[in-house]
């Protein structure tokens, strides 16, 4: 699993036991399987929304782990298979599919400008906005990218190591290249190529907190990047959908962002209202052709001829 999967199921455990030892009144540790029954289960997912103002989706993420506990349990221990049915039919809770957030061309363009390049720092956020506008990278993907994965000369392409720890390249644009070049002089292979303010490696959060500091200087040129929530995944979504709105096809697209399923990637046609207004206005009937009367259809030759040749 990966360490974000591991994470998750870790949190789950340090919150699920402690509360399984209350409810049945057993130390953690002389806690029974089927004491953790589908009741008990439902009342900790409950604690998580009512007491801990949890969201749906981390309600739903931490029954997720609990099903791959059952899982597990019932691979190594045949006799609680009927337990972790009845774990396992505990259902997940639908959720309101959530409005996908993307950057106009003009509002991406504020974004870049935003960082002082005059200074050391403004001039690593600019790169690093730019390269995560390039390549449409998670935030992990991009803090984890060493000097190492970065070809600068012929064909220029960055390695990314995605989810699953899949492998993808991304080819980088000219502008890209020509400013990623002096941030990595006289780095060594192994060396990430994004530092923070200590030269230490960036982290996720680090690349978070930055765009949330550049969007706040942006929005005072464009203001509607104060309505809009600004992440990485934002501009990931955005290099999407303009990659769409240049011609991309949606498989090149699914392959450039690292998704493993088409499904995924087809959410940016449906979002992109502007390509839809553009193929409503080719298949719009114009105003100014009078419709044909239905006293005159013998009038028309050549629905005349179509109904001879019938």
């Amino acid at each position: 699993m990966a360490r974000n999967t591991q994470a998750s199921y870790r949190d789950t455990l340090v919150l699920l036991l402690p509360f399984a030892s209350q409810e049945v009144k057993q130390p953690i540790d002389h806690l029974a399987i089927d004491q953790l029954s589908p009741e008990v289960i439902q009342r900790f997912l409950g604690h998580l929304e009512q007491e801990r103002g949890c969201s749906i989706t981390t309600r739903n993420q931490r029954l997720s782990a609990i099903h791959a506990l059952a899982r597990f349990i019932a691979t190594h221990s045949p006799e609680h298979i009927a337990w972790c049915s009845d774990i396992r039919a505990i259902p997940f809770k639908k959720t309101a599919k959530p409005h996908l957030t993307y950057l106009d061309k003009p509002e991406m363009d504020a974004l870049l400008a935003a960082p002082n390049r005059h200074t050391a720092q403004g001039r690593r956020d600019h790169i690093l906005l730019l390269f995560l506008y390039n390549t449409g990278a998670r935030a992990s993907e991009a803090a984890q990218v060493t000097v190492a994965d970065l070809e600068l000369q012929t064909a220029p392409s960055v390695r990314l190591l995605g989810k699953g720890s899949r492998v993808r390249y991304c080819p980088l644009w000219t502008a890209t290249v020509q400013a990623l070049t002096p941030l990595i002089v006289h780095r060594t292979a192994s060396d990430p190529v994004f530092l923070n303010r200590r030269q230490q490696p960036i982290t996720r959060f680090g690349i978070h907190a930055l765009l949330q500091r550049t969007a706040a200087v942006a929005s005072q040129q464009v203001p509607s990047l104060r309505i809009k929530p600004i992440s990485p995944h934002t501009v990931r979504h955005t290099t999407a959908v303009h990659l769409l709105r240049a011609g991309v096809d949606l498989n090149t697209i699914r392959a450039w962002l690292g998704h493993v399923s088409l499904d995924t990637t087809n959410i940016y046609a449906e979002v992109d209202l502007d390509m839809k207004a553009k193929a409503l206005a080719r298949c719009e009937v114009p105003s100014e052709v009078e419709p044909t009367h239905a006293a005159d259809w013998h009038k028309d030759p050549d629905l005349m001829a179509f109904l001879k040749g019938l």
